[in-house]
């Protein structure tokens, strides 16, 4: 950084979740509503405040706790919740807000400010009051979906007020897993809605994945799966594929039990089996295996009507995938994959089907009696048959006998047309594995994508055109 360049510094909020817990289960927060010339005015807003010089956080929502409510609050009660960043929907500047939860305090809160307060009252966590500010119940929302962070940019012309039937623009940030971590609140509400009282949760997400996934045993004994999507788009992808495609697959997936759009939520039934991914097969046992993907995958493909494919091709990612993975490709890789990007322009408009959309070991139980089962529908879609394999093809790599039972379970071979788009397909499902793997630390994704342009090129040292013709 030059003298003259200036660091970037937002201000910095302090917020109170002082919280109460019913004895029927659920929670109860302290709310005060803003009266007088200050901003949002008339809106409900947790207690909170900017930090005084020389102040730290922790003394900054001690100090605010007393001045707007006179609760006193000894430091050691005093626990991070999440931090939000947010811009409002007017000016340039945006802010870090850190929510701080407190569940031990002496005093009675009571309005302590009346120029700038005029009602303040406990409301439970899911009945919140209107209006509110959106900053706020950001924080909150992400608060009740136990994740560390949240982003919540707001646009020029939103509402300084939350508006419930509004655009969403809270984006929740997961933290690491821990399989020791009680169940966020309302995960916690939603589940036990749907299935009854939790005797124990345990977590069992992906260590890579931005999802996060609970193994419920009910007080009776019963297992179910809870998993908090990333985003309201791997959300409402699983819902639909699980009400509308999934159930074609039978025993062989999980059904749906419940699902909850503001928890981002669902709750599935549990699937006998272990994992597929990491475990070393006999070849006849493995072949077993394909074949019965092959099974899976055609009767998936044919659970609802084709659709045409529209102008958006998975080509059109390829030059933002490229970018980021540039630095890590072997030489030839990139003169490929534009060479593929080509072909790919040429082929045919294809028909759409309904896709696994991250069909692979990972996503894949073996059952008891040998047969795999699928899970993990966040990513279906409406796609091609060649996209729903380019990731399942890493795994006919110098295996043939692997690729012929899976297609003799499928039910057909591949025509021409889509032996050159499943090529196409894997290269720019390639590079964009590298791109996420070597920025989010997964080495696997990383490695496949390598194995596969290394094969590609192997087999493509000149990449055809549609019509048999060199590039």
């Amino acid at each position: 950084m030059t003298a003259t360049t200036q660091r970037y510094a937002v201000p910095v909020d302090v917020h109170l979740v002082l919280r109460r817990d019913r004895a029927d289960g659920g929670a109860e927060v302290l709310l005060s509503r803003r009266a007088g010339p200050v901003y949002a005015a008339g809106m409900w807003h947790l207690p909170s405040g900017h930090l005084d010089p020389g102040e730290d956080m922790a003394e900054a929502v001690v100090r605010e706790a007393r001045e707007e409510t006179g609760v006193l609050i000894a430091p050691e009660d005093v626990t991070v919740a999440l931090t939000v960043h947010h811009h409002p929907p007017t000016g340039s500047r945006s802010r870090i807000g850190v929510f701080f939860e407190v569940r031990r305090w002496a005093g009675r809160p009571g309005i302590r400010e009346p120029d700038r307060c005029d009602a303040m009252g406990w409301y439970a966590l899911d009945a919140l009051p209107a209006p509110m500010v959106a900053y706020c119940r950001a924080g909150l929302d992400a608060y009740r979906a136990g994740v560390p962070g949240a982003v919540h940019f707001q646009r020029p012309g939103d509402a300084v007020e939350h508006v419930p039937q509004g655009p969403d623009r809270t984006r929740l940030l997961a933290g690491p897993p821990d399989p020791g971590a009680e169940l966020p609140y309302l995960i916690k509400e939603f589940a036990e809605r749907a299935v009854g009282r939790i005797a124990r949760a345990t977590e069992v997400s992906w260590v890579r994945g931005g999802s996060r996934v609970w193994r419920l045993t009910g007080s009776g004994g019963g297992t179910w799966f809870l998993k908090r999507h990333r985003g309201a788009r791997f959300h409402d992808r699983e819902v639909a594929a699980y009400r509308s495609w999934v159930p074609a697959l039978g025993p062989s997936a999980p059904r749906l039990v419940a699902a909850d759009t503001a928890a981002r939520a669902v709750v599935v039934t549990a699937l006998a089996g272990r994992p597929l991914h990491g475990m070393v097969l006999d070849p006849a046992a493995e072949a077993r295996v394909q074949h019965g993907l092959g099974r899976l995958a055609a009767t998936l493909h044919r659970s609802a009507p084709e659709r045409p494919a529209g102008t958006v091709t998975a080509a059109d990612r390829v030059g933002r995938h490229l970018e980021a993975a540039r630095p890590h490709l072997a030489d030839g890789d990139e003169d490929l994959v534009l060479a593929l990007a080509r072909v790919h322009a040429e082929l045919p408009r294809p028909v759409l089907v309904p896709t696994h959309g991250d069909l692979q070991y990972r996503n894949v139980l073996l059952a008891a009696d040998g047969e795999p089962r699928l899970f993990d529908f966040e990513r279906s879609e409406y796609g091609t048959v060649t996209r729903d394999l380019a990731r399942l093809c890493d795994t006919w790599t110098g295996r043939p006998e692997l690729r012929e039972a899976f297609l003799d379970g499928y039910g057909r071979p591949l025509d021409p047309v889509e032996e050159l788009r499943l090529d196409c397909e894997a290269a720019f499902d390639a590079v964009s594995g590298i791109a996420y793997g070597t920025g989010h630390g997964d080495p696997e994704v990383t490695e496949r994508g390598h194995r596969t342009l290394r094969r590609l090129r192997a087999a493509r040292p000149v990449p055809w055109r549609a019509g048999g013709r060199a590039p």
